[in-house]
């Protein structure tokens, strides 16, 4: 394992979540969508924001969307960054409707804009961790 690696904060995986990590895991984006009234749930939850249902799928999602905002740092906050600087954080609004936040990867960051079109990639942490990522959608 790399130093960068070992200090990176990274998320919590819980039984909750669980599922959501998996689905990463295997180059897969999935969310809960709501049995009730078909809304996706992000963030995940035991309860639908929207009917206040519980039931719920682990429902398969296209992985693409478009950024709707994003920030470039350029100061270090965490040491384990530092190789990145600068790098940004976007927020993608999946063509489903949540919006995930995440890196937008093989893009400058100069070249970001807004409704850039990007598609979901993934990054492997260490063997537990896969995040999705993004990256903006190759021209035909």
């Amino acid at each position: 394992m790399r130093v960068d690696q070992a200090a990176r904060p990274l998320p919590r995986i819980t039984a909750e979540n669980r599922p959501y990590w998996e689905a990463a895991r295997r180059g897969e984006l999935k969310l809960q969508r709501c049995d009730e009234c078909g809304q996706f749930r992000y963030p995940i939850a035991p309860v639908c924001p929207f009917c206040l249902a519980e039931r719920f799928t682990w429902t398969g999602l296209s992985g693409r969307g478009t950024v709707s905002t994003w920030i470039v740092f350029h100061k270090v906050f965490f040491p384990a960054f530092a190789e990145r600087m600068p790098y940004n954080v976007a927020h993608v609004a999946l063509e489903e409707g949540p919006r995930l936040t995440a890196n937008v990867l093989e893009c400058r960051n100069e070249d970001l804009y807004l409704g850039m079109p990007v598609e979901v990639c993934f990054e492997r942490v260490n063997d537990e961790i896969t995040l999705p990522q993004f990256r903006p959608v190759k021209k035909q």
